[in-house]
């Protein structure tokens, strides 16, 4: 069900997967440098991500680790990285690429089933809350309408969306 112009995923490396992709075009201009590892205050926090090894990993063909890993989830798309990449690599726009890559493969978090699961269901990815309508009251907002979910799955539906599948749990 591939929406984009490649050639067949098996006759080809996974960097060049990833360039032939909207967003991934600019892997390959990557020289390691390292200023989107400085750059990224994700990186700081938490040692599961580094956007310099995301990039490695995947000019190296590590298909399976990066998908099946945590790294590509943990981006929050500041654009820290990208803004300042010396080769102008569009690594929040890779992160994408490989988010796309990974959902496509059934590797996601479960947490992105149950936002699809929602919005199939109620047409919102997190339900609106008696405090929040209070508040909207409050503010002199009008309450929420209900969402057409008919016109939105067929919208969904021709876009090729399906609810992503939950993970079984890892013992």
């Amino acid at each position: 069900m591939p929406h984009h112009n490649v050639k067949k995923a098996e006759a080809m490396s996974f960097s060049e997967e990833v360039t032939c992709r909207h967003g991934g075009e600019t892997l390959t201009a990557c020289y390691q440098c390292g200023t989107c590892a400085s750059s990224c205050p994700v990186a700081r926090l938490d040692s599961r991500f580094n956007p310099r090894e995301v990039l490695k990993l995947a000019l190296l063909g590590e298909k399976d680790e990066l998908l099946s890993g945590d790294a590509i989830w943990l981006c929050t798309s500041c654009f820290n990285c990208q803004e300042r990449c010396p080769q102008n690599v569009e690594i929040a726009e890779l992160m994408f690429t490989l988010r796309n890559i990974a959902i496509e493969a059934g590797n996601s978090p479960n947490i992105y089933a149950d936002f699809g699961g929602a919005l199939l269901a109620d047409g919102r990815i997190v339900a609106i809350s008696k405090f929040v309508e209070k508040k909207r009251e409050e503010f002199g907002l009008p309450p929420l309408k209900p969402v057409g979910v008919e016109d939105l799955n067929k919208i969904l539906e021709a876009t090729g969306f399906t609810k992503p599948e939950k993970k079984e749990a890892s013992q």
